[in-house]
């Protein structure tokens, strides 16, 4: 039985907190119910994907990293599987599974380090000291003090470390065969650790989705000069602050393009809000309709969109119609500016299916009128693939970047072993 959930999108905050008031698997449920009815989207998916993964290894039971990465992947190809046109789902789960692994190998280098000077002391000792004192035998007269080169060696090794000083006087007042104690708590205390370890790792993930608009709209005024003038394609969150900030310290105009046709009330009003705001910084602002495009397109200075996914041959998936815009500047010698945080950096190469991505349709026919469209097959585009060739800057959280630059920015966020993660069954 699906969950109970009103019909309008949740705000973030009311999800997170929806979310972390159920049990796991209840709302891994209510979440992949959401995806499924598209009641969450965009740059939102992102940061519920994290906060859900963050319950499974918070809430779930493992005792070893394999049986984690199991439980990662398993839900994390769940949420995939609800909503496999929002990429950025799987950008989250790969960047959560790459953390689990870098996390654990710390660990097995520190518990390695750690027994590899524990065996070293533990051999010192027993060349200083002998066997242990059930096992040695009665002192004799004759009996003599160990050498001197034996008893530097045996300082040297105590001056390796606090720890193995503390490790020697232990050491020295039990019997050996209880050394291999702190090894066997070492291995338990590791796993232990290692669950805090990730958490706070996946809270640095969500750090970076929450500051990510606000670190690429830092780099506004380098972008745009005074008197440009920029075309924004359906303007986004991260666009509408990107904007506001350029406002701030420039004075450019603004063309608004959206699909409402620009007569009706919903093309006047679609941005009236960030309208008003860059008004009030001195900013110049113009509607077009989309069928106006290339009509301006010949004053523009640059084009500035949100891309939903940036894959790793710097292809974008973004909303339709944005191609068109993209197509256009090219045709003029405009440049196409990209706006995206690094977690929608993708390491997959883009699919056919992505431009036939389709939506509801109704919004444009009214079926209420069966008779004349009986006849009609209507498709609704949804989102669109803009290849790589039509795209000047990718302007990311950590700076303006060149499709030269993708594979690096790849690299360092996604573990190789991840990049091919897809469907995997399986239940938490």
């Amino acid at each position: 039985m699906a969950p109970t959930h009103t019909s309008h999108a949740p705000s973030m905050e009311k999800l997170v907190k929806s979310l972390k008031g159920q049990p796991l698997e209840a709302s891994i449920d209510a979440f992949i119910y959401l995806l499924k009815r598209r009641q969450v989207k965009g740059d939102d998916c992102a940061g519920a994907t994290a906060h859900i993964l963050r319950q499974v290894v918070a809430k779930s039971k493992w005792h070893d990293v394999e049986q984690l990465l199991f439980k990662v992947q398993s839900v994390g190809s769940r949420l995939v599987g609800a909503a496999p046109h929002e990429p950025v789902i799987g950008n989250i789960v790969r960047r959560v599974l790459g953390l689990i692994r870098d996390e654990a190998s710390e660990e097995r280098n520190a518990e390695d380090e750690f027994g590899s000077e524990s065996a070293s002391d533990i051999q010192t000792l027993a060349q200083v000291t002998g066997p242990p004192p059930a096992a040695r035998p009665a002192p004799t007269p004759l009996a003599r003090p160990p050498t001197l080169a034996t008893a530097a060696s045996f300082h040297a090794s105590k001056s390796k470390s606090m720890f193995n000083l503390l490790s020697v006087v232990d050491a020295a007042s039990a019997p050996l065969t209880a050394a291999s104690t702190p090894l066997s708590q070492a291995a338990h205390t590791s796993i232990n650790s290692l669950r805090p370890e990730v958490l706070d790792g996946i809270e640095e993930i969500l750090d970076e989705i929450n500051q990510a608009d606000d670190q690429i709209a830092g780099f506004a005024d380098i972008q745009i000069h005074p008197g440009d003038y920029v075309l924004a394609y359906l303007p986004s969150r991260t666009v509408e602050r990107f904007l506001i900030k350029a406002a701030s310290r420039r004075k450019f105009t603004v063309l608004f393009v959206s699909l409402e046709d620009s007569r009706s009330a919903a093309g006047e009003g679609a941005h009236a809000a960030l309208r008003k705001k860059l008004d009030a910084h001195g900013v110049n602002t113009i509607s077009l309709a989309s069928n106006g495009l290339m009509a301006y397109m010949s004053r523009i200075n640059k084009v500035v969109f949100s891309a939903k996914v940036v894959y790793q041959n710097g292809g974008l998936l973004v909303d339709s119609g944005a191609s068109v815009a993209a197509q256009a500047a090219k045709a003029h010698s405009k440049p196409v500016i990209a706006l995206g945080g690094v977690y929608k950096f993708c390491p997959e190469d883009p699919s056919d299916e992505i431009a036939g991505e389709t939506g509801d349709s109704s919004t444009y026919v009214s079926y209420a009128d069966g008779l004349k469209v009986d006849a009609l097959e209507v498709e609704n585009t949804v989102a669109d693939y803009v290849p790589p060739e039509l795209v000047d800057v990718y302007l990311t959280n950590l700076g303006p970047q060149t499709r030269h630059h993708l594979a690096a920015i790849l690299a360092d966020h996604y573990k190789a072993e991840d990049v091919g993660f897809s469907l995997i069954p399986g239940e938490v």
